[in-house]
């Protein structure tokens, strides 16, 4: 051994054992992260916000670790088309309980066609499609010719009834999209339009999903509701508006080997809303934001609430997976094929 490496050999032992008593030689550790409120990241999320040109409410829950993040997630809020959820977890549930089949035939007639986003509204009737399609354009293309085709097939009340079934109570799909009630509306329709929720009640629909607890009375899963839960993710996963929760997290196109974000967008004139299940290297993490009364309201890729929507998901994913996402990680195709993350849904 030379010299020079002697000397430097005595240094780092030297070294070394002052550290075992000294704090200032500690190196910086990255904390374990524990369940609960994460009051960091909770700052975080109201600076993005307190910078947004509107008003915001968001829940987040890791489903690894159990920890959250919430701003307002309580405060009642516009869905917009994040309402189509609804619509999935009733889904769900009249397929599981035999009320309902993913392809079973539905025929689309002009009575059901309306404007708006999708491609129903353009097609020629009548046209045969089975519910997995229904379901599968009410997500992809937000298509409201087939959500009102699927609230006809499953049945408004029957849907509503559901929510109530789950304890979603701050949760209602008042009517179907452009078409008038048919019957006495609550005082608060007006103010909410399509229907309303919470943040959290929102994100507690995803985690159903995600995790395949459908069952409303925490019994355990039914083997077949693995497949159910799967068809209905691969759905939210090819969701195409990717402006919002996604924007800064996946910029690279996922078409071959998929995305590691589910999710359901919402939009008014003055509304931006998102919700998702994001596969993180760290474990799934779920978001259901919010904003409304937005300044801004162009109807582009611009627009400053999906800009938000964006640096929230950003600084959710960064604290809770600084090594980012793996869509490789999370059972799409069967969230029951093996361990589901070990987590109750958000209570509402």
């Amino acid at each position: 051994m030379t010299f020079l490496k002697r000397r430097m050999s005595a240094v780092a032992l030297i070294l070394a054992l002052a550290c075992t008593s000294s704090a200032a030689c500690a190196q910086p550790q990255t904390p374990e992260p524990t369940s609960g409120e994460d009051a960091q990241l909770d700052q975080q999320i109201k600076s993005i916000a307190k910078a947004h040109h509107g008003q915001v409410a968001l829940y987040a829950h890791n489903l690894r670790t159990g920890q959250t993040a919430s701003l307002l997630p309580d405060e009642p809020v516009q869905t917009a088309s994040v309402i189509k959820m609804r619509i999935l977890l009733d889904a769900a549930e009249q397929i599981r309980t035999g009320h309902a089949t993913l392809n079973e035939r539905i025929v689309l007639t002009k009575a059901n066609q309306v404007q708006g986003s999708g491609v129903l509204g353009e097609l020629t009737p009548p046209i045969a499609l089975t519910l997995d399609d229904v379901l599968t354009l009410m997500v992809v293309l937000s298509d409201n010719t087939a959500t009102n085709v699927a609230i006809d097939r499953l049945g408004l009340a029957r849907i509503n009834a559901t929510l109530r079934a789950a304890g979603l109570h701050q949760t209602v799909l008042y009517k179907k999209v452009y078409v008038p009630a048919t019957e006495p509306m609550p005082p608060d329709q007006p103010k909410f339009g399509l229907g309303k929720t919470t943040a959290r009640q929102m994100a507690s629909i995803m985690e159903r999903i995600a995790t395949c607890h459908l069952a409303f009375d925490d019994s355990a899963p039914l083997p077949a509701d693995g497949k159910i839960c799967g068809a209905i993710l691969g759905m939210l996963r090819n969701q195409q508006d990717r402006d919002s929760l996604p924007r800064y997290l996946e910029t690279l196109d996922t078409s071959e080997a998929g995305s590691a974000i589910g999710n359901k967008t919402g939009a008014l004139n003055r509304v931006r809303n998102d919700v998702a299940i994001i596969s993180a290297k760290s474990g799934p993490v779920v978001i259901a934001a919010f904003t409304w009364q937005n300044a801004d309201q162009r109807w582009t890729g611009d627009n400053e609430a999906e800009q938000t929507l964006g640096k929230l998901a950003r600084a959710i994913v960064d604290r809770w997976s600084p090594q980012g996402l793996d869509a490789a990680a999370f059972p799409w195709d069967n969230p029951l094929a093996k361990s589901a993350p070990a987590s109750k849904t958000a209570a509402p």
